[in-house]
């Protein structure tokens, strides 16, 4: 049990430190897909803060963590507590570990609309059982809320209104039931804002039914889809970023020859020692491992050269054991010997 926790926050450490490292390494293309009201500065104090107070982002895939913040910082949504988006630690039984996944939060759908230009003023509403609340649709669409200031009591429902900017409107409500039905579909329903915001994402949810009647940007179009995607558990945030930006989130699978892959392992080594990683010495078994594997696999010797060119090292004994895991992984991707 004690050697599962050391390895953990080994894990941790590495995760870290690699964030930190390719947040810095990255800084020129999250500057060119932030808005103007955004800095690179800015977001990458965001994401490290983000990160190092919620444990669970410290045990995600950096690489997923890195592409949740691309895709935040292309919609121009900060995470955190304002409630633009989240960045959700979800377990994938697939790959046996966490990942990062991106959630757009009921502010940042607000702010989305806003920026379209499309839209002169919308607004979601949640509905207690003790309020005066009507509403008609038909020829003669009409809505009238007038809320109660004491004793509320629960939440029965919420609705949207938007008011185009040719001077047309478009409203829609959904009952708690309907909303419950989307939570319960939901991988995240017990936990995260589904929990501790549950009114701010009835809201989103009434809001993101409503966008499919209004005029949406591709901004509005691509966060309902990463928010639709989240819910079910189908998100792939790296695969989606890797669509959108010149660089390949998705290394697992692909053969170690691959330029893109080769040219993200480069990121996330250089990302590792620029981060100025510390850590116990790689241990006898790990070092057997490398060179066993070293022995089979094709291109032992320039797979050897790559590794004290990327880690900083002029020979295997002066390996971290982290980096040593690290290595490891690469090298058991690789080819065997014919």
């Amino acid at each position: 049990m004690t050697a599962l926790k050391t390895d953990k926050k080994s894990m941790i450490t590495a995760n870290q430190k690699t964030v930190v490292g390719l947040l810095e390494q990255m800084k020129g293309e999250i500057a060119r897909c932030l808005p103007r009201h955004l800095t690179p500065e800015r977001m990458t104090r965001i994401a490290i803060t983000e990160l190092r107070k919620t444990p669970k982002l410290q045990e995600c895939d950096p690489m997923s963590f890195i592409a949740a913040i691309m895709q935040a910082s292309q919609l121009g949504l900060e995470p955190g507590i304002m409630g633009s988006c989240y960045l959700i630690p979800f377990y994938n039984s697939k790959t046996g570990k966490y990942e990062c996944t991106f959630m757009p939060g009921y502010r940042g759908f607000l702010d989305l609309a806003r920026r379209s230009g499309q839209i002169v003023s919308l607004v979601a509403r949640a509905v207690y059982e003790n309020d005066e609340f009507t509403y008609e649709f038909g020829l003669k669409e009409d809505i009238k809320h007038k809320p109660c200031m004491d004793n509320k009591g629960s939440l029965v429902a919420v609705y949207a209104v938007a008011l185009l900017k040719d001077g047309g409107y478009q409203f829609d409500v959904m009952s708690r039931a309907e909303v419950e039905t989307i939570r319960n579909t939901s991988k995240s329903k017990d936990s995260g804002p589904w929990v501790t915001n549950f009114e701010e994402m009835a809201k989103k949810t009434v809001l993101r039914r409503l966008f499919k009647w209004l005029p949406c940007s591709v901004e509005m179009q691509k966060a309902v889809s990463l928010d639709e995607q989240q819910e079910i558990g189908a998100q792939n945030i790296k695969a989606a970023a890797s669509e959108e930006f010149d660089i390949d989130f998705v290394i697992d699978g692909e053969s170690y020859e691959s330029p893109k892959e080769e040219k993200l392992m480069n990121r996330i080594n250089e990302a590792k020692s620029s981060s100025n990683e510390t850590g116990e010495s790689a241990t006898k078994n790990e070092l057997e491992e490398i060179h066993a594997l070293l022995a089979v696999k094709e291109g032992g010797p320039s797979r050897l050269k790559w590794a004290f060119e990327h880690y900083k090292v002029d020979a295997l004994a002066e390996l971290t054991s982290v980096q040593a895991k690290d290595f490891i992984g690469i090298l058991s991707k690789c080819a065997d010997k014919e």
